[in-house]
């Protein structure tokens, strides 16, 4: 199959301007002005969040690391993978690493990429890098005492009964676990 991307910049919308309105650590709240192709112009919210790295940690029982925890936003209890911003000038494989440690009490070993994405393309740019790990050690309990309400080896057969229960909701984790379900961890 090919991608024919002759005429793909007649359906490019125009920028004319984008005016903060907030600016933090964690994100970047403006508002553009937007031209459609066929002239209609509007004003739309943007956010810009730092990037975000998180780990799917297989081990060799076929279980991954997951954290349950509640996200007060949408006042709900979910299980997520272990993750979070990655620091300036810091490589985001480092910090996934030093996240699932962080925030499980485990070091995850030979952390290699997985795949990137957007979760609200249409309206953020909040790029999720997402990584995959073979088996982790237990270094002690959890730094972070605000992350998590536990820590828990999950089947990864168990995986699909999570998110039709709606208890796996979060972009990053659905698409890294569904990801190593159809791929493989390897």
């Amino acid at each position: 199959m090919t991608i024919d991307r002759q005429g793909a910049e007649s359906t490019r919308w125009v920028i004319h301007g984008e005016r903060l309105v907030d600016d933090s650590r964690r994100l970047r709240l403006s508002v553009a002005s937007v031209e459609l192709p066929d002239g209609v112009t509007f004003e739309q919210y943007v956010l810009r969040v730092p990037k975000a790295a998180m780990v799917v940690v297989v081990d060799d029982q076929e279980r991954v690391l997951m954290m349950w925890r509640h996200r007060f936003i949408i006042d709900k209890w979910v299980w997520e993978l272990p993750g979070g911003y990655v620091d300036p000038d810091e490589d985001p494989g480092a910090t996934a690493a030093r996240e699932v440690e962080e925030e499980t009490g485990w070091r995850p070993r030979n952390v290699r990429p997985l795949v990137s994405l957007q979760p609200m393309v249409g309206s953020a740019d909040a790029e999720n890098l997402l990584y995959v790990a073979s088996g982790a050690d237990y270094i002690g309990t959890p730094e972070d005492i605000n992350e998590a309400e536990r820590v828990e080896w999950i089947p990864l057969a168990s995986v699909r009964d999570l998110i039709g229960r709606g208890e796996i909701v979060g972009a990053a984790s659905l698409v890294g676990l569904l990801h190593v379900l159809a791929f493989g961890a390897g």
